[in-house]
């Protein structure tokens, strides 16, 4: 699988063939370019590198900032100023954008260090980059879970050198430039050097070596050598009077000659920093074969828990492809955390949760469940550092925690752990946190109001009080549970009964049909809201354009007519982007998993290719191709729930190595599908040799290991139509007259509704449509007609209390000791020594004014 990874998928603006059928019919909103980069990474790792041109969002690439349609170009070539460390994955706007420690081959003088140079040729693989700039001088990269190891080839030169600015960082876009706030830079010996920077709150430490013992090794301030310099320190950088400053070897070369650097780093000072070059590369020098090799083997590892059968050398490459993409983040930093002293897990990049808790994460725990036991303890951590639990987490200190594009998400990749039995996670200290989380923010109005705005929230709410009982089912708070799971019913609230869909609102990159059709706990209920299985499959048939004519995509820089135009479509965004990922699924709860397979067909096979322009959108920390992953293979799993839902895969034959076993889909009547082509559809099932009615697996049954077996046919069948997928919803009440109990699917059928989708209105306020983390408002309800006689809709509040300080707190229990962690990392922490406030420089060169000193 190793071998058909293309790390340059989703480097370039979308170029994919035209779409037929229902994709032609689906309208994309958002950046038409993947965002990923090609550089070195290793799986789950802290550290990549790439060739850096301060492009948008990456700092590779030719683009510009772009927050809807076709990005415009910001450079005309690939181009490279250096290769720079930490990198984002696939992202948009996501505000901090690391690229630090920016290593520069050069031939020219000092004076020119920022300037670019055209690449002429590039390569790429798990683990490894390589480019060549128009200088002579090629590069080669790699990396390994806390180092990076670069090895160059000048030409024959007098004063070729290697120029190391601790002084940049983030992307050269406006007001997307980091600078570092303290930094010292310190020559050991000759040829290794350490130092550090405070960068968004985040202290990052490097320990340096460079295999070049004849060459000379100089600090520089401001582009200006000091000759016989040691150290460099300075205290206070102001973003107004920063002067650039690092670290230089300069000496002669000759054709073919190749110099070694190799770099530590550490969030908890220079020693630990060394401590982790040792660990991952071993005694110096000429480590780069070595460390190439290691990472290498362990990417192979990673991309075999998954074996697929097509004879498309093509299908393979973007299979691959998307299951390296699903493994890069988030940045596993064991024992590093620069926020607080203890030891113990530690992650970051944690960057786009609102999409990658749906499918990346459960990937993940599907895969490494060792890996999600960790990260499940790091965000306890964090939550119990920093008084929540992160909705995006990055590498920087501060408040920034994207609050507004969703809530509560944590628990249900918690609630999932958690039923699958998987030890290592202190239930009872979890169950503490994410009660006391969905308290925050826009958990206060849920519990005032029964409801929450911008309205998505109300569902994530909802739906994190749902996850959460089974929680306190767990550890055996059966009460805690019962009321939990009484606000979970508030997820009524949320939609209109006259449409069937969400209520007016604002909505994060999107509208309120991109988030009406989400997969909730209780899809029964759902379902009756809309008035009955027929109305909501007319309302999914409408969403997913069966019937409807192409649209046109935005193009470059789209005006806000446009946009407008095309969110009124109210229509799916075909994996553009994420907000709807799981609503193909929705027509599983109908009994219409024949709907789910063309849709889910189209999907991959015409919003997917390779290439450098092979992804429809951003690829989201790996949120869109954990997406891809999970679809091609026919199985999608709801988040949360602990099931795996079941769909006609893209492969004849595939494996999965799961935490018990390996998880193997066969098919009989498979034909190989091609884009445009016709879908294949589930005409019968046996898992493990016995017949299997129903289009879901529970967890245990896909976890466990097993084999499934699904016949394949060119019409649908009767297979998943009778028993749908579990719906949970409130127990039955009866009322005190003795009538008969009435569920939610009951009273929300009895609210029936009009018949047909209707075309959504414009939407209230351009600038609130056009807002750059938002979706649009609307001022009209469109949809469903109101029917004579509509009752008010169904509000779900605490009769005696709608504060909810009828909620108990959790008793407080004896402190059970050390919390299960992650195996101990073997290297002490190392706190970063405090700057020398004295002289600049230790030589007696000229000492140059700290940034932001008067003269």
């Amino acid at each position: 699988m190793i071998e058909r990874v293309d790390p340059f998928i989703g480097t370039d603006v979308t170029a994919l063939p035209p779409q037929t059928g229902l994709a032609a019919t689906w309208w994309w909103p958002k950046p038409q370019i993947g965002n990923t980069h090609p550089g070195a990474t290793y799986p789950l790792g802290m550290v990549s590198a790439c060739a850096y041109s301060g492009a948008y969002p990456t700092g590779y690439g030719r683009y510009d900032l772009s927050l809807e349609g076709v990005p415009s170009t910001l450079h005309d070539e690939q181009l490279a100023s250096g290769f720079t460390h930490f990198q984002q994955s696939g992202t948009g706007a996501i505000r901090k954008y690391y690229n630090y420690f920016r290593v520069t081959p050069m031939i020219e003088p000092l004076d020119v260090l920022g300037r670019t140079w055209p690449i002429t040729e590039e390569d790429a693989a798990p683990g490894y980059y390589s480019a060549t700039l128009d200088s002579g001088v090629s590069a080669e990269i790699t990396v390994g879970p806390k180092s990076a190891v670069h090895r160059y080839t000048f030409p024959r030169h007098p004063n070729a050198r290697i120029v190391i600015d601790f002084s940049m960082g983030g992307l050269s876009i406006p007001y997307g430039a980091t600078v570092p706030l303290r930094a010292n830079i310190e020559t050991v010996a000759p040829g290794v050097a350490n130092g550090y920077v405070v960068a968004e709150g985040a202290p990052i430490a490097v320990h340096i070596e460079c295999d070049t013992p004849q060459w000379r090794q100089m600090l520089w301030y401001d582009r200006r050598l000091m000759p016989g310099g040691t150290k460099l320190a300075l205290d206070h950088i102001r973003p107004t009077t920063l002067r650039p400053f690092g670290l230089m070897w300069a000496g002669p070369s000759e054709p073919g000659q190749t110099v070694e650097l190799r770099i530590g780093f550490s969030m908890r000072g220079v020693e630990q920093a060394e401590a982790n070059l040792r660990a991952d590369c071993g005694p110096g020098p000429a480590r780069f074969e070595a460390r190439r090799e290691r990472t290498r083997k362990t990417w192979k590892k990673h991309l075999k828990t998954i074996e697929i059968q097509t004879p498309s050398p093509e299908r393979k490459t973007v299979f691959a492809t998307a299951l390296y993409h699903s493994l890069i983040k988030p940045s596993f930093a064991n024992s590093e955390s620069p926020f607080w002293p203890a030891d113990g897990a530690f992650a970051y990049d944690i960057a786009t949760m609102w999409d990658i808790y749906r499918t990346q994460l459960p990937l993940l725990t599907a895969l490494q469940p060792e890996k999600a036991v960790e990260l499940a303890n790091a965000l306890l951590t964090i939550c119990e550092e920093e008084g929540n639990f992160p909705i995006g987490y990055r590498l920087a200190r501060g408040g920034d925690r994207f609050s507004r594009q969703g809530s509560a998400l944590a628990h249900t990749f918690l609630a999932d752990l958690c039923q699958q039995g998987l030890p290592g996670v202190d239930w009872e200290w979890a169950l503490v946190h994410m009660s006391d989380d969905l308290r925050r923010t826009y958990g206060e109005e849920f519990l005032l109001r029964g409801e929450a705005h911008p309205i998505s929230h109300t569902l994530d709410i909802a739906y994190g009080y749902w996850c959460t009982a089974k929680v306190a089912r767990h550890v055996g708070d059966n009460a805690l549970a019962v009321q939990f799971e009484a606000l979970a019913e508030r997820w009524v609230n949320a939609y209109d009964p006259a449409s069937g869909l969400l209520k007016d609102s604002t909505y994060y990159e999107g509208s309120r049909y991109n988030y009406s059709f989400r997969l909730q706990h209780d899809m029964a209920g759902r379902i009756g809201v809309s008035g009955g299985p027929e109305k909501f499959l007319a309302q999914l048939d409408a969403f997913f354009g069966y019937g409807a004519p192409a649209v046109v995509q935005p193009g470059n820089k789209p005006g806000a007519d446009e946009l407008l135009a095309g969110y009124a479509l109210g229509r799916f965004e075909g994996l553009n982007n994420e907000p709807d990922m799981e609503a193909p699924w929705a027509y599983h709860y109908l009994g219409r998993p024949d709907r789910t397979a063309e849709i889910v067909h189209d999907i991959v096979h015409q919003q997917f290719g390779t290439g450098r322009g092979g992804l429809p959108g951003n690829d989201d920390s790996g949120g869109l191709s954990s997406w891809y992953v999970w679809a091609s293979l026919g199985l999608f799993p709801v988040a949360g729930q602990n099931i795996v839902l079941i769909n006609a895969p893209s492969f004849a034959e595939s494996s999965i190595a799961v935490g018990g076993g390996t998880f193997t889909v066969r098919t009989r009547g498979f034909a190989e599908p091609f884009a445009g082509g016709p879908a294949q559809y589930v005409l019968g099932a046996r898992l493990n040799g016995a017949p299997l009615e129903r289009s879901w697996l529970s967890g245990a049954e896909f976890h466990g290991g097993g084999e499934l077996v699904l016949e394949l046919g060119p019409t649908p069948g009767g297979w998943g139509t009778v028993e749908v997928p579990p719906s949970h919803g409130p127990a039955p009440v009866s009322s005190a007259s003795g009538a008969a109990a009435v569920t939610p699917a009951e009273a929300g059928a009895a609210a029936a509704f009009g018949s047909e989708v209707e075309a959504v209105e414009a939407a209230a306020g351009v600038e609130a449509a056009l807002e750059a983390a938002a979706g649009i408002e609307d001022d009209s309800e469109p949809g469903l007609a109101e029917e004579d006689g509509q009752p008010e809709p169904r509000i779900v509040t605490d009769a005696a209390d709608p504060v909810g300080s009828t909620l108990p707190e959790p008793e407080p229990e004896p402190d059970p000791g050390p919390r299960p962690e992650a195996a101990a990392d073997p290297l002490p922490a190392d706190p970063i020594a405090e700057s020398d406030s004295r002289p600049r420089s230790t030589s007696e060169a000229p000492s140059p004014r700290t940034p932001g000193e008067s003269t």
